[in-house]
């Protein structure tokens, strides 16, 4: 425990905190451009039409793709939800978050009790911000709809609206607005849910990758999701379509990504490129750079510093990722792809990886533990039901076995110019040495410079984190009458102070004392923390 305290103590001290609110707020909101976010669930870019697969047309997102940029190297952190929305919100790794498991925070205390983990918020490093907190502060009205699962709980700051209802539709008149919508129809689930629902691909015109066993129900798990997609284009054909109804489509940024790879095993919760590869469009303003390809590397973590970027506010130096465009754009491409993977519901594993322009190298810190990890909710999958089946029987060749085979390998090291699929190890050919040392070393280096907290049992950051089982409360908020006003205190400095008049709806961000004659009530909110109690004030 000796080192852990110190490791959090050196974490917060490398790592800083954000930058003072004055610096990050700009009166003016002329010229800020709107920012939509279309999200799809568990999607890999090979099922794509603009990559390549003509399997099923999705008009919108090829419409889409036509007036934008497709980006063909983009990257989850994390191949799997929760871990990597928190990457996303706050442009931090989420090893450097311990965010990192999935799942932490359930909001309930249910979470993984069978094997002794709570529902829990990690106490993120000091000056984490989750981004939309910074655009609100700049003006911009800020709505989800709807998902939330950042793996810790969400701060009351962030959205204006985050509901199924949530839209930039009901922003004040004239405000700028960031909105967010979530397509579930295409996530994992949908495999099974969706299983007895009209097909619109027949199993017979599907493709099957070397990697499953083609057989009748691998056929149809398959269609089902080109199916899924084609119930999530028209979904986002909604939303597109609204824009251009408000005359807002041309000036609007717009995002089309998915939040990991695809929903099938060796996809999702695997750190080969089927489980953290994720297609990316994104339409410039004006169109502009319509039907360009960028084989950048981008990182989910770089979304957050590119939208304050866009908003003329210089990220936070808390933030790992960097702004892609904009004001505070950073010219320097990236050279690597960092990704991890680590407890899965109930079941514990640790990997990681890192992948140049040509090679991707894999670390297995437990060998004796297979790929195809026994997680409960992926075995509702008839394909997954099948595979495991067959393995059991023997059925299963020789590339079909490699993500069952125990021990797993220490390294792996994939050619992916010539071995997109990752099925040929290559970590003891002599020829690729310096290769292999050269990536090892790249990532050691990344783990230490990150503060990788998956080096540490969860069960000890929990003692950490949550002293006699309990979230950590923040103190309740001091108050001062001043000649300008009610000032404000908190106990934690880099806390965000909140207060509500008789007629707000949501809450405000206190920057300056209130007026001694207005009620209000305020509280402070921190990640990781439980709000402070409220404090009322009133007049007497």
């Amino acid at each position: 425990m000796k080192h852990l305290t110190l490791f959090f103590i050196a974490s917060i001290l490398m790592l800083g905190c954000a930058d003072n609110d004055k610096n990050q707020i700009i009166a003016s909101t002329e010229e800020l451009p709107n920012i939509v976010w279309l999200v799809a669930e568990d999607q890999s870019p090979d099922f794509f039409p603009m990559y390549g697969d003509s399997t099923i047309s999705l008009p919108n997102l090829e419409a889409l793709a036509s007036d934008g940029v497709v980006f063909t190297n983009a990257y989850a952190p994390v191949p799997v939800c929760a871990p990597t929305r928190s990457g996303i919100i706050t442009g931090m790794y989420p090893t450097t978050l311990g965010t990192h498991n999935m799942r932490t925070y359930s909001g309930d205390n249910s979470n993984q009790m069978q094997i002794g983990i709570p529902s829990y918020s990690p106490v993120v490093p000091k000056g984490t911000v989750m981004f939309p907190q910074l655009l609100r502060k700049r003006g911009y009205y800020t709505s989800n709809n709807s998902k939330e699962d950042y793996n810790f709980k969400k701060l009351e700051s962030v959205w204006d609206e985050s509901s199924k209802n949530a839209h930039w539709r009901n922003r004040p008149k004239g405000a700028p607005f960031f909105s967010v919508f979530n397509f579930i129809v295409c996530h994992e689930s949908g495999i099974w849910k969706q299983r007895d629902s009209e097909l619109f691909v027949t199993p017979d015109s599907v493709s099957v990758p070397s990697y499953f066993p083609d057989n009748e129900i691998i056929r149809h798990d398959l269609a089902v999701n080109y199916s899924n997609l084609k119930r999530m284009d028209d979904q986002a054909g909604e939303i597109i379509a609204q824009l251009k109804e408000d005359g807002l489509y041309d000036n609007t940024i717009i995002f089309f990504y998915a939040d990991h790879g695809g929903p099938f095993p060796r996809h999702k919760r695997a750190l080969y490129e089927t489980g953290t590869k994720v297609p990316l469009v994104i339409k410039f303003p004006e169109n502009e750079k319509a039907g360009e390809r960028n084989d950048n590397f981008i990182n989910f973590i770089d979304f957050a510093p590119t939208l304050l970027s866009w908003a003329g506010l210089k990220p936070p130096k808390t933030m790992q990722g960097k702004a892609l465009y904009g004001k505070y754009r950073d010219t320097l491409k990236s050279k690597y792809i960092f990704t991890t993977s680590d407890r899965f519901d109930g079941v514990y594993d640790r990997l990681r990886g890192v992948r140049s322009q040509r090679y991707k190298y894999i670390k297995n810190f437990n060998q004796n533990i297979s790929n195809a990890l026994p997680v409960v909710y992926r075995e509702q999958m008839p394909m997954m039901q099948k595979m495991n089946k067959m393995w059991k029987n023997g059925e299963l060749d020789a590339t079909q076995s490699l993500w069952f085979r125990t021990p797993k390998p220490e390294e792996e090291l994939y050619d992916l110019q010539n071995d997109p699929y990752e099925l040929e190890n290559l970590a003891d050919r002599a020829e690729l040495r310096d290769t292999l040392k050269h990536l090892r070393g790249i990532l050691k280096d990344w783990i230490i410079d990150t503060h990788d907290l998956g080096v540490y049992p969860e069960k000890e950051l929990l003692a950490k984190w949550l002293p006699k089982g309990k979230q950590l409360k923040l103190a309740p908020l001091e108050m001062e009458k001043k000649v300008s006003g009610v000032a404000l205190y908190s106990h934690r400095p880099d806390a965000t102070i909140l207060y509500k008049q008789p007629q707000d709806s949501v809450w405000q961000f206190y920057r300056e004392p209130l007026p001694g004659d207005t009620s209000f009530v305020a509280k402070a909110e921190r990640i990781g923390f439980e709000d402070s109690d409220l404090l009322k004030y009133t007049l007497d």
